[in-house]
Parts: structure tokens; sequence; C-alpha cells
């Protein structure tokens, strides 16, 4: 899916909100014609969900299909919804195939069928190979509609062939050589091919080195792909080396802006394609699942602290601190977790490092536990001092040993996770934040019991 663009003014927002309050529907309609698609996205995004129609029935129709391919998913399929069959037909019509692939999926069966026969035997088949990949693969990525030469051919063969085109793609900046049997062999930089003499044939100036795209790898490697080797375009195969397409750098661009999105939304049991401006019901149903987990945690850690209810009675100064060794503990543990799942998603935490990683973690909390400790405890013996040191001993050792948990549970959760196929983004937190404050509270009214009462 495209991102809109965050640049959009934000007077342009006030002043369609302003015309829009008025009624000067010409106002609106000069200020919407004057904007670009991706602008004009960001601004529908903007608006709640009555308005967005107004400004919709005022789009050209020919700009249709640009805008819908920079909405974010759920506003995208209530737009869709206000469409009759032959709009979406004519919104898609020349649109480039992966990005009627991501649109697709959004549409009502019988609309979809009417899409694809729409198009030619070719494309039709073409867009159908896309739409058997899943979305967040290179296959699902990939333009199938690309360029191709073979290496016996001269430049000026080549060069003739882009003349005769009536069209090329914008981020072109190579031609991918293939074999009789399309197998991808290496790539024909543009600036080479117009820059070498026109009587040398392919093979004299292609690039043989430059990696192919496994149709299956994930978009996020796919990602990574494109920063390590600075790709602008990459060319996508299947087992057999066979040319499927290919993947340009603007996609890679909504890949790492959808991830980026993803890892601070997941962390609230949010999802990055939801619509912001949603109906309020519709909003408070998605939130109550995550809350309602939270909840059933929250219990858990109070019937931990239910145990020891004797020992608050007696003294209950351990009520007053309890908070302090599961914050500095959930805290702690998040700084563990944020780095693991990012080193997981950047291929940085391997099978090979993993072990030395731990102990590292495990010695950051072992330090950081002595160094807190010691000042948890003199402050509560300063603040509390008719409880002579005991307190700030017990409350000292409480902490430390919940530093070190969360450092060891920050490192383990990700990977656990990860194996069980779950996203650690998304359910990380919630599994760290019930470790820290179950350990947290166990340690410190069990040494509260222990040594005050």
């Amino acid at each position: 899916m495209a991102t809109s663009s965050p640049n959009v003014p934000g007077a342009d927002l006030g002043t369609l909100r302003a015309a829009l309050e008025s009624g000067g529907l010409q106002q609106v309609q000069r200020l919407v014609h004057s904007l670009e698609p991706f602008d004009i996205a960001h601004l529908i995004e903007s608006l709640p969900p009555a308005e967005r129609k107004i400004v919709w029935d005022i789009v050209a129709d020919e700009h249709e299909g640009d805008i819908l391919v920079e909405l974010n998913d759920e506003v995208r399929a209530r737009l869709i919804e206000l469409m009759d069959a032959d709009e979406v037909v004519a919104a898609t019509e020349g649109m480039e195939l992966d990005d009627l692939a991501d649109i697709v999926v959004d549409l009502p069966e019988a609309v979809t069928r009417q899409v694809v026969y729409s198009l030619s035997e070719q494309n039709r088949q073409r867009l159908e190979h896309v739409l058997s990949y899943p979305e967040d693969s290179a296959g699902g990525l990939m333009n199938p509609d690309t360029l191709s030469v073979r290496s016996n051919v001269s430049l000026e063969v080549v060069l003739r062939y882009l003349r005769m085109l009536e069209s090329v793609p914008d981020t072109l900046d190579a031609l991918f050589v293939v074999d009789r049997d399309n197998r991808y062999t290496g790539s024909l930089y543009i600036l080479r091919l117009i820059t070498r003499e026109p009587q040398l044939n392919v093979a004299d100036v292609m690039d043989p080195d430059v990696t192919p795209i496994h149709c299956d790898m994930h978009a996020t490697d796919v990602a990574r792909h494109f920063q390590d080797r600075d790709l602008v375009s990459a060319p996508v195969v299947d087992d057999s080396g066979r040319l499927l397409g290919n993947i340009t750098i603007d996609d890679v661009v909504d890949v790492i802006q959808d991830q980026a999105d993803h890892d601070v939304l997941s962390m609230a049991g949010l999802d990055e394609e939801d619509d912001m401006l949603a109906p309020v019901f519709t909003s408070a149903q998605r939130r109550a699942v995550w809350l309602g987990v939270n909840l059933a945690t929250a219990f858990l850690a109070a019937a931990v602290v239910a145990i020891f209810k004797p020992t608050l009675e007696k003294v209950v100064i351990l009520a007053v601190l309890m908070p302090i060794v599961a914050s500095m503990g959930g805290i702690a543990g998040s700084q563990t977790l944020t780095l693991m799942i990012r080193g997981l998603a950047l291929g940085i935490v391997q099978d090979s490092n993993a072990r030395w990683l731990l102990f590292k973690e495990l010695a950051v909390g072992f330090l950081n536990g002595l160094i807190w400790a010691a000042v948890v405890a003199l402050v509560t013996m300063v603040f509390f001092s008719a409880w002579n040191w005991k307190v700030g001993a017990v409350i000292g050792a409480a902490l430390a040993i919940n530093l070190m948990t969360a450092a060891v549970a920050g490192f383990i959760i990700p990977l656990a996770l990860r194996r069980l196929k779950i996203d650690p983004a998304l359910a990380g937190t919630v599994i760290l934040t019930t470790v820290t404050d179950v350990v947290g509270f166990v340690a410190f009214l069990g040494l509260g019991t222990i040594y005050l009462t």
C-alpha cells in the first residue's frame, strides 16, 4: 500500500474544513482540484467520514484511481463502498498491476470480477500471479510488468526497442537481462546503456553481480536488501531463477513506513491500517479487546498482591513503596524488549550471537540493579527512617531482583514469540509487564514478609 504525503500544509485542511462548514462547495472544489492525488488522499484521511464523502464526490474521475492507491486500506475500503461497479472499473483502468493488486483485495467479489475481466488476458494472468503471493512478500510487492532483454543483442537494438514503447516507468534505472528460458542473468543499467558504444552487446556492459530477490522473501527483508545495496530497483525471481517482475524503491519506502507504523502502534494493540477517524463504536470495539487482555494480566498481579494481604496490613509502608519496584522493572524490561524487537527486525539478532546478547543484557540488568537498588534503599531510609535500614534493604534487594528478571524477560520474550509466529511488538509488552509486576511484587512482599513481620 502506498502511504499518503504527511507534508500537506495545515492551512489546506483548515481552509477545507471552514469551506465545508460554511457550505462553500465551490471553494472546496477549487481547493481539491488544485492538489496532487497524494495530497488529496492525505486530506481525505484527515476528515471525519461524513465530510470525506463530500470531498470524494468532488474529486475528478481521472484522479480517483491515483487517490485510492495512496489511501489507508480502511479508508479506501469505505470509499469503495460508495462507488458503483462501473466507477471502480473506470478508476482502476491503466493502473500499474502492483497497485491494482493492493486495491482488488478490498473490492466486493462481484466488482473484483468486473475489474479482472476488464484487463487484457496477459495482464489478467499477471495480476492473478501477483495475488497468489502473500501481501507482505516480494511476490506480493512486485510489479510483473517489467522490461527485459537478451544478452546477445546490441545496445543500439535496445535503444530502438525503448523508443518504440509508449511509456516507461518513472523509476526505471535498469533493464533485466534474461536467457531464452526467461532466467535472470544480470542487469543493464540505463546509464551504461546511453553512455557506452551502441555497437556493443548487452553482455559486454551488463552487471551480472546484481543479486535478484526471491519471490518468497519477506517484505522487511526486501527493504533491508534495498538499504544494504542502495538499490533503486531489483528483479524478482522464482526457485528456478526465472524473472517474475521487479520491485522499485517507491514500493520499499511504503514497506518501511508501514513497518515503522506497525512497530509503534502494535505495542498499544492497534493496527497501522486502522482509520484514525473511524466511528466511535468501531474504534471502541477494537480497543476493548486489548484493554480486556491488559485487565486480565492486572487481575493476575492483583491476585499476587492479595496473597500478602496480612503483611500489608502489618507493614503499611510496603503498600506505599510497592509501585516503585514494579515501575522500575517495567521500564528496564521495555528497554531490552525494544532493542530486541528492533534487532530481530533488522536481522542483527541471530542464533550465533543470542547467548552473548543474553549475558550482556543480564550484566546490564545486574549493574543497574546494584546502582538503583542502592539509590532507592538510601532514599527510602531517609524518608522512612522510623523503619531503620530494613525497609531500605528489602526494597533495594527486590529492585535488584526485578531489574535482572526484566533484562532476561525482555530478551527471551520476543525470541519465544517469534518462534510461536506471534508478533513480538504486539504481545511482548503485555507479557513483559505481567512478568515484571508479578516478580517485583513477589520479591518485595515476600522479602517484607520474611524480614519485617
